[in-house]
């Protein structure tokens, strides 16, 4: 019963999609457990760029399968359009992928109450994606929100939308001086798409558990990084769900006696979108190296992303929290043919030493970085296939970080392909 969660240990954009499919050979399931189509994975198959917001990277192997938790926000007009793309570029989807019929909604209003909210903060705004994330989990807590499974009785669906829209109409043309939504234009139009998830429907829970009872194993994938984590992130510049690897047994039903094993997925140097405190960012030609040569742009919204050096307190942090076993190193390649690199290894905070990211964002914002400067390399590292093939300089990055983490690299990323994927050590069995 191997079961294994894949999270981000940064701000997001690590790389957990290449690792997820890359592990996904040697799964029979793959879970996404929390977020919404603000996730951007992107994953390279002989040549071919694949971006999955929703639907779980695992997909891209013919014979998995492949199954959306509870934990997680569904907009069902981008879901409806990536089943297509998906189905169009031949990817078999039907009979491999479920929907639990527990996970929430994202409607209309959600992404106009997104965009509307953002706006009206001016200076102060989180940068959100403006997908209607947000709104969608506040909705759920708020026991407002509508259901996948609600879609399967057209009178229970009508009802819960009569229901919240005369609220949420109020609140659009009164505090945010927009226009009234129609409960007709509603169903007519996204209720139509929504209608269409009523076919992946299942029970997610009993599926994963049975999975787990006959030997199968599963990979839990998450979407935002741990620092993007309502509860444990920098808060309140995070996503809106937890991202942590205690919320795959939340996001799917499925007990925490049945994880077997954490894979923390760490960038080799460090990036975020959006507002927030970033000790390590470099805005100078070191940041602008990093953005360029690791096309460090979003891939749901197409924004730039904040660059700077590696961070291993922020690191350590997220080791914690998640209690990884070991990591998968992304995008060490990016670092070649630099002049030279730096590890953030501590921050110095009011005259004293910090070897562990605060807990408080604003405490992190008054971090200064300490630096160590290790040697770069010139060398190309996508045709390595074996450890012992990398430079020295690049090994001993590597083993550096490692050192000062504390915790065993098995996975080095050597490229954005598929097949620039060096195994150190067994990842599932460390």
């Amino acid at each position: 019963m191997p079961a294994y969660v894949v999270v981000g240990t940064q701000w997001g954009d690590e790389g957990k999609g290449k690792i997820v499919d890359f592990l996904s050979e040697r799964a029979d399931v793959i879970a996404r457990y929390q977020g919404g189509n603000n996730a951007g994975h992107t994953v390279v198959i002989n040549g071919e760029e694949y971006i999955l917001h929703l639907v779980p990277t695992g997909i891209l192997h013919p014979d998995k399968v492949c199954v959306i938790g509870n934990g997680t926000v569904i907009d069902p007009e981008i879901l409806a359009e990536e089943i297509a793309e998906l189905e169009k570029r031949g990817i078999d989807v039907a009979g491999r992928l479920f929907i639990s019929h527990n996970a929430n909604l994202i409607t209309p209003y959600h992404k106009m109450f997104d965009e509307a909210q953002e706006a009206s903060k001016g200076d102060a705004k989180i940068g959100t994606t403006k997908r209607g994330i947000g709104p969608a989990y506040a909705d759920k807590a708020d026991r407002a929100g509508i259901r996948t499974g609600d879609l399967l009785d057209e009178t229970v669906f009508r009802n819960k939308l009569e229901a919240v829209l005369e609220l949420k109409n109020a609140i659009a043309t009164k505090v945010f001086s927009r226009t009234a939504l129609k409960n007709d234009d509603i169903t007519e139009t996204w209720a139509a798409s929504a209608r269409k998830l009523t076919e992946y429907l299942a029970d997610i829970s009993s599926m994963l558990n049975e999975a787990l009872d006959t030997g199968k194993t599963v990979l839990f994938e998450g979407a935002q990084g741990t620092m993007l984590d309502i509860d444990h992130g920098t808060y309140p510049y995070v996503t809106s769900s937890n991202t942590v690897a205690g919320a795959a047994c939340a996001g799917t039903g499925v007990g925490p006696t049945r994880i077997d094993g954490v894979i923390a997925v760490v960038k080799a140097y460090t990036t975020r979108v959006g507002s927030g405190p970033f000790p390590t960012e470099q805005q100078g030609r070191v940041g602008e190296h990093l953005r360029e040569k690791g096309y460090e742009y979003g891939r749901t919204t197409g924004r730039p992303r904040r660059c700077g050096w590696f961070d291993a307190p922020l690191v350590r942090r997220a080791l914690l929290i998640n209690g990884a076993a070991n990591i998968a190193l992304t995008k060490v390649d990016v670092l070649g043919g630099m002049d030279h690199i730096k590890i953030c290894v501590a921050y110095r905070y009011k005259g004293a030493e910090v070897r562990c990211s605060p807990e408080n964002a604003s405490f992190l914002a008054r971090c200064e970085p300490i630096y160590e400067e290790i040697a770069s390399w010139s060398e190309d590292l996508s045709s390595c296939h074996s450890f012992g093939d990398m430079p020295k300089a690049a090994q001993q990055y590597v083993r550096y970080l490692e050192d000062i983490l504390q915790c065993p690299i098995s996975i080095v990323s050597t490229g954005a392909a598929r097949n620039n994927t060096v195994v150190v050590q067994d990842p599932l069995h460390t």
